[in-house]
This record gives structure tokens, C-alpha cells and sequence, in this order.
């Protein structure tokens, strides 16, 4: 994934995030100068307020943003939100970097940002999770104002797909083979998730039907980075709230679960023991 120059390139610029991020874009931001700046959020996503106070006390460059199926968090922005950061971006003149990787998971209705903001979004989007992580082929839908400079930076990234991928992938979207893989996709994350919601049943855990991952906000006395251990010893990956966190504040006691790999019987048992272990303490996790 690249994030592309939307105005006079991010370089050394500020880009607005929400407080939970992709880490890839951190990775990124890091490797170019670029300082990330958090904005706030409530239930309803990322509050148009925060950005245009942000905006207005330092210019940003830009803002990154998942308004569908937030990652990590699994949060989708409503209707009404989406026309006032639309409204927002046109006011202050800002680019927003919109990424819809997953999105084609959620079933709602509501329609890009890039669609109530054409002239202030760049939408990113990409094939590799509908269809393979090996099919490397990315969109990025531009006003035609950023058409070239975002060109310029994914040519500069070397970001190209390759032959067989642009093939491949122009021929199965023409005959429907992407629509019935995520029809198909939507149909297994939302077993993943009716698995998930059973064992995970009494705790806060912050979920879409039709998402692969859920954000899970760790029961006292647990903090993320000891309950990762304890997982890690019983052979459990997650990743903790630190790998999506931006700034300086205390990152909340909480974990991203992917549901995505494993078979289901192996997700069963292995949501099973991540229970077990939150009802427990660590000092019990370290005695296993």
C-alpha cells in the first residue's frame, strides 16, 4: 500500500489519522519524514470537529482514514457522518486518503467518501484480500487535479502490478469470479465471527458481522503486551493495541484477533484458550 502526495507531497508533512491506525501507514509515514497526527474519535468514527481544529492550529497535508470496516476496531461510519467529513474536507480544502481494502466485507449501503467528496479523495483499494495475498494489484481513484502526482509517487515506489496479476485480475472481475469470492468471503467471516461472539461472549469485544478481525478490550488485571505473551506460549498470535496506536498517550488494554487463517475448528479451539486465559490472571498464564 502506498499513501500518495495530495498536495505538494507528504514528505516531511502532517497527516491526520485516527488514534487507532493500519501500521503499515506508520511504517510508511516513518520512512518519509511524515508526523502523524491523531484525531478523536466516538462510536460514529472520526469526529470532522478534531480535524478541522487540527487543521486549522497546524496545516495537514492530508488525512488518512478506513470509514468502512475501520482496522482494528471494525467500526463503519453512518451516512450522516460521511456528509459532514465530506462537507468538512470542502471547507478547509483538505485531502482525505480514503482505504477500502475491506470494505467489500461490509453489507451496508453507504457510499464512499470519495462519492460525497470527489474533488477532495483519493481512494485506495485493492484485490489482494478479496481475492489472494500474492495478487498484487491496487486501484487508486483520484480527483483529476492528483491524478499525476499520484502516478508520480507509486511510480517512484516501484508500486506496479505485475502482468499475470493485472490479467488475472481484469478477466475474473469480468466474469464475476471477484463477486462470488466475496460473496463467499462474507459468508465465512460472519461464521468466524458467530464462533467468535460464543466464546467470547462476556467480554467487550468490538465487532462487525462480516469482518475478519474484532477489537478486544482486555478484562483488569491484563494489559495487552502480557496477554500477547501469554498467547504467544500457547502457540496464539494477536496483535496488541500498541501496533495501531498513534502518539504519545497510553495505548488502551486491548488486542486485534485475526480471524481470518486458521480452519474454523482451529479458530474454535484457539478462541477457546484466548478465553480462558482473559478469566484467568497473568500470574496464572505464567503457571500453565
Amino acid at each position: 500500500m502506498v499513501v500518495p502526495p495530495p498536495r505538494d507531497g507528504l514528505a516531511g508533512g502532517r497527516l491526520g489519522v485516527e488514534p487507532l491506525t493500519y501500521p503499515v501507514v506508520k511504517a510508511i509515514a516513518g520512512r518519509l519524514g511524515v508526523t502523524l497526527v491523531p484525531l478523536a474519535t466516538d462510536e460514529a468514527g472520526l469526529r470532522p470537529g478534531s480535524l478541522a481544529a487540527a487543521h486549522r492550529h497546524t496545516p495537514l497535508a492530508a488525512v488518512y482514514l478506513q470509514p468502512t470496516l475501520h482496522n482494528p476496531l471494525a467500526v463503519t461510519m453512518p451516512l450522516w457522518r460521511r456528509y459532514e467529513l465530506a462537507a468538512t474536507l470542502r471547507d478547509l480544502g483538505l485531502y482525505a486518503i480514503e482505504d477500502t481494502i475491506w470494505a467489500f466485507l461490509h453489507e451496508g449501503d453507504e457510499p464512499p467518501l470519495a462519492a460525497l467528496a470527489p474533488e477532495h479523495t483519493i481512494l485506495l483499494d485493492s484485490l489482494s484480500k478479496r481475492l489472494a495475498p500474492g495478487l498484487t494489484l491496487g486501484f487508486a481513484v483520484t480527483p483529476p487535479s492528483r491524478t499525476a502526482p499520484v502516478a508520480a509517487a507509486l511510480r517512484s515506489g516501484a508500486w506496479t502490478a505485475a502482468g499475470f496479476a493485472l490479467d488475472a485480475a481484469t478477466r475474473w472481475m469480468a466474469d464475476g469470479t471477484v463477486t462470488a469470492i466475496e460473496r463467499a468471503k462474507r459468508l465465512d467471516a460472519a461464521a468466524r465471527q458467530e464462533v467468535a461472539g460464543r466464546h467470547l461472549a462476556g467480554f467487550t469485544v468490538l465487532a462487525d458481522p462480516h469482518s475478519y478481525y474484532c477489537w478486544w478490550e482486555l478484562p483488569e488485571p491484563w494489559r495487552a503486551e502480557t496477554f500477547v505473551a501469554a498467547a504467544a506460549r500457547q502457540g496464539i498470535a494477536v496483535t496488541p493495541a500498541a501496533s495501531f496506536a498513534v502518539g504519545t498517550r497510553s495505548t488502551p488494554a486491548a488486542v486485534r484477533v485475526g480471524l481470518a487463517s486458521p480452519p474454523v475448528e482451529i479458530l474454535s479451539r484457539a478462541l477457546e484458550t484466548l478465553a480462558r486465559l482473559a478469566r484467568g490472571t497473568p500470574e496464572d498464564a505464567a503457571a500453565d
